[in-house]
């Protein structure tokens, strides 16, 4: 995963050190040796994630993380503070001040790229459903004004995992404080049934790390892998030595973690923010959802119409001036789809149409957007996706419709389906949507003039006049 880190700190040496070992690992590393510094960075290049040192002259990283959380610009972005300070006030501090994690001095690696990659994750999620609501206002749906930060993060309902009633009783009595309604259960099977029950709806779950003869981390696990709990809040009680354990939770989706003894103040401050959070993304989520209430959806396939694709695609490219992060437009039809229809009917053209759609969804990430153009014409839109990416997903989608038969109605039950895909990606600001599209449909006209069944990536205009293209011929 590649993402946009932003390190402030005043000590030239740490900078350095954590670019070395960010840039190990394929981060972009940003640099600032003071909070304005940082601040102007972050409004000139809106970095994925900042590493902010505590302790700095002037303006400290405290003040600059409030800052950053003020701004409506900036509050989304993760900020992880970077300090030697070890006391627990000044780390639920920083968790008040809207920091999303802190990491002691000298950083453990594990620890690093674990948070790192958590948060960006949460992030492009987060990005992904700010851009739709934003798509949705344009498109005429009223949204909310209250921004995360006033979110209120009271009245939860919580769902504890713990073995130790003592401990229970104690996390049970910490969350009360805010008016939260805890369930405590002693094993992830009663804490899964639980789950699934119709008439309760939680809004966080915290599971002890080291649930007796049993494995915590396959639990939540199983917890990513539902439909009804992906979204859920994770928080992991852990203790000091559990580093790699707690590692690999970040990686399977855990949110976030507190480590033994647990200080109350900092449990409540780590809970308000995950529960803040989850929050205003099913605000945004619900927006979403009234958006498609408004017909922005091709009946047929339920993917999006052009109407919506349009307003999409404008908010990427004002969103691309921002950050000039590459994103990809996958464009393609169905080869001799006319015979299709004229052979064996609308009705079965209309079957190959959704099967298509749902091998689309299928073979794409599950935040880039699909939507239907007219007829056999589609789509795929793909925020943060280089040449590279796109191509690769569209050679795989290509393969997917070609090796597959259709199972349609009629005599012969199945149909042998291809489709011609061209790509085009955004890499510099000025482009207009329409003339992205364009590019997409030049190298779509390409892969169809070359044989059909095919991916031809756009390249740009040569001087003379010719379309550069290179061709992913058929696997």
């Amino acid at each position: 995963m590649t993402a946009r880190v932003l390190v402030v700190d005043d000590l030239q040496p740490n900078v350095k050190l954590l670019e070395a070992k960010l840039t190990s690992e394929y981060f972009d590393v940003l640099t600032a040796n003071d909070g304005p510094s940082a601040l102007e960075m972050i409004g000139d290049r809106a970095p994925d994630i900042v590493l902010l040192d505590v302790m700095m002259p002037g303006m400290d990283g405290f003040e600059v993380c409030e800052r950053i959380k003020r701004d409506p610009a900036a509050m989304h972005i993760p900020v992880v503070m970077v300090t030697a300070l070890s006391d627990v006030s000044d780390r639920v501090r920083g968790l008040e001040a809207g920091a999303d994690d802190f990491l002691t001095k000298p950083v453990n690696d594990t620890a690093l790229f674990a948070r790192a990659r958590s948060l960006v994750r949460l992030k492009m999620l987060m990005d992904e459903w700010r851009l739709r609501e934003q798509t949705s206002g344009q498109l005429g749906v009223l949204t909310e004004e209250d921004s995360l930060a006033a979110m209120d993060a009271s009245r939860a309902r919580i769902l504890v995992v713990e073995e130790s009633e003592i401990d229970a009783a104690k996390i049970s009595d910490t969350l009360e404080r805010d008016e939260n309604a805890v369930d405590a259960v002693s094993t992830d099977e009663e804490a899964l049934a639980a789950l699934q029950r119709d008439d309760v709806a939680y809004d966080m779950v915290i599971v002890n790390l080291r649930l007796a003869d049993q494995d915590a981390l396959r639990f939540c696990s199983r917890l990513r892998a539902m439909e009804r709990t992906r979204y859920l809040p994770i928080l992991l009680i852990a203790e000091d030595q559990d580093t790699d354990r707690v590692a690999k939770g970040l990686d399977l989706g855990v949110n976030d973690y507190i480590i033994r003894p647990i200080d109350r103040n900092e449990l409540l401050a780590r809970t308000r923010t995950q529960i803040r959070r989850s929050r205003f993304q099913d605000r945004l989520r619900a927006n979403y959802e009234r958006s498609l209430e408004m017909a922005h959806t091709d009946s047929l396939t339920g993917v999006y119409n052009r109407r919506y694709l349009m307003a999409h695609l404008d908010g990427l490219i004002d969103r691309f001036g921002d950050r000039s992060l590459p994103f990809s437009i996958l464009l393609f039809d169905i080869d001799h789809f006319k015979q299709v229809n004229d052979t064996r009917g609308h009705a079965v053209g209309d079957e190959v149409l959704t099967e298509l759609t749902r091998r689309v969804i299928n073979n794409v990430r599950s935040f880039d957007t699909v939507a239907r153009l007219g007829g056999e014409e589609f789509v795929v839109v793909m925020p943060d996706a280089d040449a590279q990416t796109a191509g690769t997903i569209a050679e795989r989608l290509r393969e997917n419709v070609a090796t597959a038969p259709f199972k349609v109605s009629g005599s012969g039950g199945t149909l042998d389906v291809t489709i011609s895909i061209g790509v085009t990606t955004m890499r510099a600001a000025g482009i207009t949507c329409d003339a992205l599209l364009k590019q997409a449909d030049d190298a779509l006209y390409q892969a169809k003039g070359s044989g059909r069944n095919k991916v031809v990536d756009y390249a740009g205009i040569g001087p003379d006049g010719e379309i550069e293209t290179r061709h992913s011929g058929r696997v």
